[in-house]
């Protein structure tokens, strides 16, 4: 018998230890998911809310001029509209032209997972209504209160039900919006959204096909 107990805690004690880190995750997160152009002019709202705070407490003021990203994408061109128009429903002066102006600048990237993607049940509550708020305000903090009161915003569990993304995507979107004057970031911002693959074609460059011409005999 003792030996039994004595072989049983050296196995413990083996089972403490092992020669290489052992893995672990990441405490539970949210990540809102872009499926519409609606969502997109969310993602502006939110942008141009914590630019102007940003730009208050630098005490940076002055006009601004929203440049359009090289190659931009169908995502690109819609989102600078949308930029300029939520600026100027801020009372910001948005110019047509980059002459003496504050340029306000976004990149886009997409990122693709081969790993799988584990439908985790917090998943469910990854929403872009409030979506953005719910971005913001929980970040990348674990779920606790704060989980409990973003979902509180969200008006109960019937809304939250109604509003179900569907989980995480393979495909996830990194847009970095900029602020800079004289050579140097004023301000910076940086947020990630799950996209569906079938979508990112609007967030891709496509170079233009090439004109075949006809030469007569």
């Amino acid at each position: 018998m003792q030996m039994a107990i004595g072989a049983g805690a050296a196995l413990l004690v083996g089972c403490a230890s092992s020669p290489i880190p052992v893995s672990a995750n990441f405490p539970i997160t949210v990540e809102p998911k872009v499926r519409s152009a609606g969502h997109w002019a969310l993602l502006s709202n939110d942008v141009v809310k914590q630019t102007l705070e940003s730009l208050g407490k630098l005490g940076v003021s002055g006009n601004l001029y929203v440049a359009l990203p090289a190659n931009a994408t169908s995502f690109d061109r819609a989102f600078q509209n949308f930029l300029i128009t939520d600026l100027v429903k801020s009372g910001r002066v948005v110019q047509q032209y980059p002459d003496k102006a504050l340029e306000v600048s976004y990149q886009t990237q997409v990122v693709r997972h081969n790993s799988p993607r584990p439908h985790f049940v917090p998943g469910r509550f990854t929403m872009i209504t409030a979506g953005l708020y719910a971005a913001y305000g929980l970040g990348l903090a674990p779920v606790g209160d704060k989980m409990a009161g973003g979902l509180a915003y969200a008006a109960g569990a019937d809304y939250i039900a109604s509003e179900y993304s569907g989980g995480p995507t393979h495909t996830e979107l990194i847009l970095t919006t900029t602020i800079a004057q004289g050579g140097r970031y004023l301000v910076r911002k940086t947020d990630i959204y799950y996209v569906e693959e079938a979508d990112t074609t609007l967030l891709q460059y496509r170079a233009p096909a090439p004109v075949m011409k006809v030469v007569g005999p």
